[in-house]
């Protein structure tokens, strides 16, 4: 197996372009990272800075505390959802952040396991019967195919009321299905694309970016079959593919899509949000404002808002 450990997929510049319309890109020099850079509300002049949707990724997480001390004092707090598999241990980020919380446990799966171990019983079986309604192919020309995949989204944009950053836009998709590594898989049924996933590939593991399917494609199981053709495909080039979480911040895992996803999974990945207070004057008047001051929220004067 050759591994690729270019900075590509969420490691990039180019991904951080994608996400330009959510905050203003900013490059972390020392730990070769991204955050975007967004106006706080009712406090003219001042920012917050977050890791790029849905993780934050750097190439040496051991510099970021020399980033954090060179941002200027505009930047009110950093907040971020850390790579699970960066190159960290707790104590590193504890030394490096404020606050450091268990935010949500991912689904991974070995994929150098044989295929046919792959998933429980049920999950196999209806993967089965998926490919006998459906095909799943590669798709030869992702940036061609910005349109169908769009209105895929709407269907779980729709489905789960996605907003804000976690919703992307018609933009940020093109741009990222620009993206030269960016792996695309289509659920095909009478000649239509009914679902599809994005993937991005960093070292040893695949993330599973994004995936949709239609109305019919729900029918079909669709994702059965789709998310079995990745295991394969992806088995000669990496070790490991991250699933993502089930739904909301903070999932216990007792939802309908951690039930999915755990009926494929081999582990479980422990993610943190972690925050750091940059300019500590101006957020200790910002939560003061927004009679905050002791919430458990990060910044406290955002709560309830996924920033």
């Amino acid at each position: 197996m050759i591994i690729n450990t270019e900075k590509k997929g969420y490691a990039s510049r180019a991904y951080a372009e994608s996400l330009s319309e959510f905050g203003e890109v900013v490059h972390l020099k020392h730990s070769n990272g991204y955050l975007l850079k967004k106006p706080v509300p009712g406090c003219a002049g001042y920012f917050d800075a977050i890791g790029l949707y849905p993780l934050f990724f750097c190439s040496d997480w051991s510099l970021l505390h020399k980033d954090f001390k060179e941002l200027p004092d505009n930047i009110i707090s950093v907040g971020l959802v850390a790579d699970p598999f960066g190159n960290f241990t707790e104590e590193l980020l504890n030394d490096t952040f404020d606050v450091v919380n268990p935010y949500k446990k991912h689904f991974t799966v070995d994929i150098t396991r044989d295929i046919t171990e792959i998933g429980s019983r049920h999950h196999r079986r209806e993967a089965r019967k998926a490919y006998r309604s459906l095909s799943v192919q590669v798709c030869p020309n992702p940036v061609e195919f910005v349109d169908i995949w769009e209105g895929l989204y709407k269907t779980l944009r729709r489905r789960y009321s996605i907003q804000g950053i976690r919703g992307f836009s018609h933009e940020a998709f093109q741009k990222q299905l620009a993206m030269p590594e960016i792996v695309v898989h289509q659920a095909v049924y009478e000649d239509r694309i009914i679902g599809a996933q994005l993937f991005y590939q960093q070292d040893t593991v695949v993330h599973c970016h994004l995936g949709a399917v239609s109305p019919i494609g729900y029918e079909l199981n669709a994702f059965y079959a789709l998310d079995q053709f990745s295991f394969r495909y992806f088995s000669d080039k990496a070790e490991k593919l991250d699933l993502g979480g089930g739904i909301g911040l903070n999932s216990g895992g007792n939802d309908g899509l951690s039930y999915y996803k755990r009926g494929w999974s081999s582990d479980l990945q422990q993610v943190y949000f972690c925050g750091r207070i940059i300019n500590s004057e101006m957020y200790e008047i910002m939560a003061g404002k927004a009679k905050q001051i002791h919430s458990t929220y990060f910044p406290t004067y955002r709560a309830g808002e996924y920033i």
